[in-house]
């Protein structure tokens, strides 16, 4: 033990919003013990699980028995499981796997820590400990979700939509930019409902202008937004702001108003296809993000089909494809699985050829653009960064060539060359003044 602390070791599985859980959790335990990057450095492993869907669920249990076994070998004393996972099997967890010390649900920052022998105080919340590079990190506004989707057990994991207050998401965004932060990352189960839970109105622009007054932050990135009854008003806001990337993560989840419907997303495809035109003609050069679910029940050739044409005509700029996954307690349990998993597997590699065709001839149109990029690491003999256009881990990369680069800072970079999902370029000159396109 260092100075006598104990150490321990966080694993985050799932999405960004478990992350900021985690980086809060951090902030409580890092006086009283040591934070080491693996858990075999540990004496203390404390999973903080996903249950979204069957894969992610399957991951997290096998990181549990990991963690067991771990312990089991004398290398690891106590075990603890906390999250998605935890909140929504939590009675069938303790009786399956009773190795564990203790579960625990989403949020319960203060039972985690008071377990851990920290002295708790309410005030801690709102502190983090960040565990992305530090010049990004991801604002969570809020938790929750009321929005119906039949394929969906956020709700069930989560609760009802609760936004955070105004003041208190820019108070913490200024101690990020403190702290050295340039790009603040504004995510929730859904960014667009913001606001209309706590002030009777969407405050989602609002919101944006804020944090974009506060010093030291360049970069402002939109993601989950949701597309029925998505406040338009904000494309003025994203269009005018030049902190606020032409980036929008907005998942459509499929097409077909049949489909659509039976997911009860609260839009049709007329609708949709509007508001997406809306979105590329309000803000030029905007980057749409979106998500697909291929194999939910009823989506039949024709559906899929249906989608195909769609996704082939529109050209998104990014896109993510995932397997229907039969969650219980969701309306959409009831109908069944009926398309079988390699077919799943078939639609979805289809849909992501027609995506890589589109990214190949998006990156072919950039040869000869210069570029305002930001670095996010070195690695061998180049730089790795990203465009306005690109969120971390799940977009396009830009690899760097040039001397003396820092991660963090940005570079006027003149795109030479790609590979099939990263661009290849050259920095000129370090960012400055000067805004690229």
């Amino acid at each position: 033990m260092k100075n006598g602390k104990k150490k321990i070791h966080i694993l985050t599985l799932g999405c960004p919003k478990n992350l900021v859980d985690s980086e809060i959790l951090l902030s409580g335990l890092k006086n009283k013990f040591q934070i080491v990057d693996t858990p075999e450095k540990a004496q203390i492993v404390l999973i903080n699980t996903c249950g979204f869907i069957e894969s992610a669920k399957q991951e997290s249990i096998e990181k549990i028995f990991e963690a067991i076994e771990l312990k089991e070998k004398g290398k690891v004393e106590s075990v603890y499981v906390m999250g998605c996972l935890s909140q929504r099997y939590k009675d069938e967890l303790e009786k399956e796997i009773p190795e564990v010390d203790k579960f625990f649900g989403v949020e319960k920052f203060g039972e985690i820590l008071n377990e851990l022998g920290v002295d708790y105080k309410y005030e801690l919340l709102g502190e983090r400990e960040i565990l992305t590079p530090k010049h990004f990190a991801y604002l969570k506004i809020a938790e929750g979700c009321d929005n119906p989707c039949s394929f969906c057990a956020i709700p069930i994991i989560r609760g009802k939509y609760v936004s955070r207050p105004i003041d208190d998401v820019v108070k913490e965004a200024k101690k990020l930019a403190w702290r050295g932060v340039k790009e603040l990352i504004v995510i929730a189960q859904d960014t667009t409902y913001y606001g209309l839970d706590l002030y009777g109105e969407r405050k989602l622009s609002e919101l944006l202008m804020r944090l974009s007054e506060i010093d030291g932050i360049e970069w402002i990135r939109l993601m989950y937004a949701y597309p029925a009854k998505f406040p338009v008003e904000v494309l003025d806001v994203i269009a005018q702001n030049p902190k606020i990337c032409k980036y929008i993560d907005i998942p459509i989840q499929h097409i077909s108003d049949k489909i659509l419907k039976s997911m009860r997303r609260g839009i049709t495809k007329r609708r949709t296809i509007e508001l997406l035109e809306m979105i590329r003609d309000k803000v030029p050069e905007v980057a749409i993000r979106t998500s697909l679910i291929v194999g939910y029940p009823g989506e039949t050739e024709r559906e899929f089909e249906e989608l195909v044409d769609f996704v082939a005509s529109f050209k998104f700029d990014r896109l993510g494809v995932f397997t229907y996954s039969q969650e219980d307690g969701t309306p959409a349990f009831e109908l069944g699985d009926p398309v079988p998993p390699e077919e799943k597997e078939r639609r979805m590699a289809l849909l992501m050829n027609i995506q890589r065709d589109v990214i190949l001839e998006k990156n072919e149109n950039l040869i000869g653009r210069k570029l305002k990029v930001l670095i996010d690491r070195k690695e061998s003999d180049y730089f790795v960064g990203r465009t306005q256009w690109d969120a971390p881990e799940i977009d396009v990369e830009v690899l760097v060539y040039g001397d003396d680069l820092k991660s963090g800072e940005f570079y006027e970079v003149e795109i030479y060359d790609y590979f099939e999902y990263d661009l290849i370029g050259r920095a000129m000159t370090k960012q400055t003044e000067k805004t690229f396109c």
